[in-house]
C-alpha cells in the first residue's frame, strides 16, 4: 500500500498541548521528540503506522499553531498548509483551554469538509471541565474524548473515534474506465517506454488501467507505439478501446479509426483523482491566454528534470507553439504552495497526481477554483494542443 492510499490524520493545537506525545502513545513508540519547552516540533512530520483496526496510516504531527517570532510564524503557516494534506484530524487542547487558535482550526476543517474529532489531553493533570465539554460538543457536533498521553488513559477509545470518523468516501475512487467497458471487451494500452520512464518498471497510471482491464474482465494488449500499426494490420478484433499516452495523441489518433473511443492515462486519473468537470471548463482557456500572462504549472512528486520533462520542458514548449505567445510560467513540485496569490495566473495546469491522494489534489486545485483562475490537466491540456480534444474526451461527457 501506498502513501496515496493510506488515511493521513494530522494532529493540530498549540504549542505544548501534547501533539507529540499523542502520536507516540498512538503507536507505542517515541517517535516524536517530546518536550516541556513549547514549540519543540518544527516542521510537520509524517510517521506511516500500523494502528489497530485502521491499518496502515500517516500521522502527521505539527508546529503549534500558536508559534511566535518569525521563525514561528511560518511553522505555523506551514501546519495551516498541511490541513489541506489530511484525511481527518484531531485538535488537542488542554487544561479545558479552547481558545481562538482552535476555533480557526476547527472552522478551517468545517469549510474544507474534514472530519475532526476534539482531544482534551493531560487529564492525569486536570480533567475535562464538563461545561465547557457541553458546549464543544453542542457547537461543533463532533466527538470530544478526555484524553492522557501520558498514562495512556482513553487510548482504546480514541482509536476506536479515529475508525468511527474515517470519511465514507475515503479510498473509494471513481473507476478510470471500468464503467464504460464491458467482460470481454479488448483494451488496447499503448504504453511508450521513453526517457521519463523509470527503469525496470512502468508508470502508476500504466499499472492502474492494465490492473482494472482485468478486473473488469477484459482482455488487455500492452504494446509501445511503435507496434500499433503492425498490430491494428495483423488483427481483424477491433478494441473495445484505446489508451495511449497523452504526448502521443497526435499519432495514435491516425492510426485508431475514428469509431473506437481513444483516451489517455493522464485523462483517467484525471477523471478519477482530480475535479474533471472543472478540467472540462477549464482547459479550452488555452485559446483565451494572451502574450505576457502568468501560468502555474503544478507537479505532484518531486524529481530531477530533464530535457524531456513533460511539464517543466514539453507543455510550456508546446502552449508557446499551439497559441503563437508568449508567457510567464511558476513550476511548483509535491505539495508547495505557488510563490504568488494563485489569482494572479490565467491558467493552473495540474498534473495526474498519482503521487498525492485526491483529498491533497482536490485541496490543491480548490484554491484556483475558488480565485475564478481555470484549471487544467496535463493529460487534457495537451489533448486540446494536439487537436485530439474531443475525441479524448467524449468518452466521459
Amino acid at each position: 500500500m501506498t502513501n496515496t492510499s493510506r488515511l493521513h490524520i494530522g494532529l493540530f493545537g498549540r504549542r505544548n498541548t501534547g501533539k507529540s506525545s499523542v502520536i507516540n502513545c498512538l503507536t507505542g513508540q517515541n517517535l516524536s521528540i517530546v518536550s516541556e519547552i513549547a514549540g519543540t516540533t518544527t516542521d510537520p512530520v509524517k510517521k506511516s503506522v500500523e494502528i489497530p483496526e485502521l491499518g496502515a496510516i500517516v500521522l502527521i504531527d505539527t508546529a503549534g499553531i500558536d508559534d511566535a517570532g518569525d521563525l514561528g510564524n511560518k511553522r505555523a503557516d506551514k501546519t495551516r498548509q498541511t490541513i489541506r494534506q489530511v484525511d481527518m484530524a484531531v485538535i488537542v487542547f488542554c487544561n479545558n483551554d479552547f481558545s481562538e487558535e482552535e476555533k480557526q482550526l476547527a472552522k478551517q476543517l468545517q469549510q474544507l469538509q474534514i472530519p475532526f474529532i476534539l482531544l482534551h489531553n493531560k487529564s492525569d493533570e486536570q480533567s475535562m471541565d464538563k461545561s465547557v465539554s457541553d458546549e464543544l460538543v453542542n457547537n461543533y457536533n463532533v466527538d470530544l474524548l478526555d484524553f492522557s498521553a501520558k498514562t495512556g488513559a482513553g487510548l482504546e477509545t480514541l482509536i476506536e473515534l479515529l475508525r468511527k470518523n474515517v470519511p465514507d468516501n475515503f479510498n473509494k475512487l471513481p473507476p478510470l474506465f471500468g464503467d464504460k467497458i464491458k467482460a470481454g471487451d479488448m483494451v488496447l494500452l499503448i504504453t511508450p517506454i521513453d526517457s521519463e520512464a523509470p527503469a525496470g518498471r512502468m508508470i502508476l497510471p500504466q499499472v492502474q488501467a492494465i490492473r482494472e482491464a482485468l478486473d473488469y474482465n477484459c482482455i488487455a494488449i500492452i504494446l509501445k507505439e511503435t507496434e500499433v500499426s503492425d498490430f491494428m494490420s495483423l488483427t481483424s478484433i477491433v478494441p473495445s478501446l484505446v489508451i495511449t499516452d497523452s504526448q502521443l495523441f497526435g499519432k495514435i489518433d491516425k492510426l485508431i479509426a475514428p469509431e473506437i473511443p481513444l483516451t489517455s492515462f493522464s485523462i483517467l486519473l484525471a477523471r478519477q483523482k482530480g475535479n474533471f468537470e472543472a478540467y472540462l471548463k477549464g482547459t479550452p482557456h488555452i485559446d483565451k491566454l494572451r502574450d505576457g500572462d502568468r501560468i502555474l504549472i503544478m507537479e505532484s512528486c518531486t524529481h530531477h528534470s530533464t530535457c524531456d520533462d513533460i511539464g517543466r520542458v514539453k507543455i510550456p514548449r508546446w502552449l508557446q507553439e499551439y497559441t503563437s505567445r508568449r508567457f510567464e510560467f511558476d513550476i511548483i513540485a509535491g505539495l508547495t504552495d505557488p510563490p504568488r496569490p494563485v489569482g494572479e495566473y490565467a491558467l493552473v495546469f495540474q498534473c495526474g497526481g498519482c503521487m498525492i491522494t485526491r483529498k491533497q489534489l482536490l485541496n490543491r486545485i480548490q484554491t484556483a477554483i475558488d480565485a475564478n483562475v481555470p484549471v487544467t490537466n496535463y493529460g487534457m491540456a495537451i489533448a486540446y494542443i494536439k487537436g485530439s480534444w474531443k475525441r479524448s474526451v467524449e468518452l466521459f461527457v
